[in-house]
């Protein structure tokens, strides 16, 4: 197999995307697959290898080379796993749930991690960031990367953490907007399919984070052989970012079901509005009517018939009855 220098200049082997050695912080060199179990080997030296999608024959040469357990082989080998955190011997296998927006919609991958006291793996499946940032993020303080892979990790876990609270922010400015539009007197279809449809995207992300949590939590107090007291405090900074993510798409779910509550309750006082004013105009309407049919009935005995006053008289009752009726509407508030 050819060196691996970068992310983006890929080997023979498409599912390694990067394999180096590091000591004392420091790059060392590209290593090759048969090579790791050697470079293993050697004092204050750790290997951290990243994978895309591997196939079956490669990761049994993987684990071959690192001592890794079936059972965390054979999920990693298979996507749509659960997030956790398991210990197998003398590592740790956690898969994580990763986000990214592509588009105008969020798509979901995995990483799953192989800890141990010399070595990190890193495979990606599904929608997944590159890490070429991450790494070069980790290179760049050796001071840190000196504690070995634990640090390493941190800047995954951070780095997976960092995209869940930038999607946040993006559904921050959706919620702004569908929260002006649920503040309404009219029913708006579009708006209530926009507030289900957000409600369900951070339920999902909120699921995505909830695990991480937990993840970090474990990972800040056990494993003392593997992740050093030195780096736990940043392991908490990383579970403090998912408790936030948490907390902050628990309040948003809940404020956008007050606000269709609300929208509901404003069409609500407007329908019951307009229904008043069709009833107070009705009203208004029953006193000509009920005056004009009574002399639509055509009985002789009704003497103002045949009075000149008869006609405008009874027209300005109407129209005084009509206006009296219409000023105690108005006052009400029903007009």
């Amino acid at each position: 197999m050819n060196d691996i220098a970068t992310e983006e200049k890929k080997p023979s082997c498409d599912s390694v995307i990067n394999s180096v050695a590091y000591r004392d912080g420091k790059r060392l060199q590209d290593v090759t697959v048969e090579d790791i179990s050697e470079v293993l080997k050697e004092p204050d030296t750790f290997v951290w290898l990243g994978l895309w999608q591997p196939e079956d024959s490669y990761m049994r040469s993987v684990q071959e080379e690192f001592g890794l357990h079936d059972l965390a082989i054979e999920d990693a080998l298979t996507a749509h796993q659960r997030p956790k955190i398991e210990q197998y011997g003398e590592s740790l296998f956690i898969v994580a749930h990763t986000a990214q927006k592509v588009k105008e919609t969020i798509e979901y991958g995995e990483t799953h991690m192989f800890l141990g006291k010399n070595f990190l793996i890193t495979i990606r499946h599904g929608a997944s960031s590159s890490y070429l940032q991450v790494r070069n993020h980790a290179e760049e303080r050796p001071d840190m990367l000196v504690k070995g892979p634990a640090y390493a990790l941190y800047c995954i876990l951070d780095s997976i953490v960092d995209n869940y609270l930038e999607i946040l922010h993006q559904y921050t400015e959706e919620f702004d907007a569908i929260e002006k539009l649920m503040f309404q007197n009219t029913f708006n279809q579009q708006a209530v399919q926009q507030v289900y449809k957000l409600r369900r995207d951070l339920l999902s992300l909120r699921n995505s984070a909830v695990p991480m949590e937990d993840i970090c939590n474990q990972l800040s107090h056990h494993y003392e052989e593997l992740v050093p007291k030195g780096l736990r405090a940043y392991i908490r900074d990383v579970q403090d970012h998912a408790n936030q993510v948490i907390k902050t798409t628990d309040d948003m779910r809940e404020m956008l079901s007050n606000a269709m509550h609300v929208n509901l309750a404003l069409v609500s006082v407007h329908q019951n509005e307009v229904v008043q004013r069709l009833a107070g105009w009705g009203a208004i309407l029953a006193i000509p009517t009920v005056v004009f049919s009574l002399y639509g009935m055509n009985f002789k005995n009704m003497p103002e018939l045949d009075d000149w006053w008869g006609y405008p008289v009874t027209l300005g009752v109407t129209f005084v009855g009509c206006v009296w009726l219409y000023w105690k509407l108005k006052k009400s508030g029903w007009l």
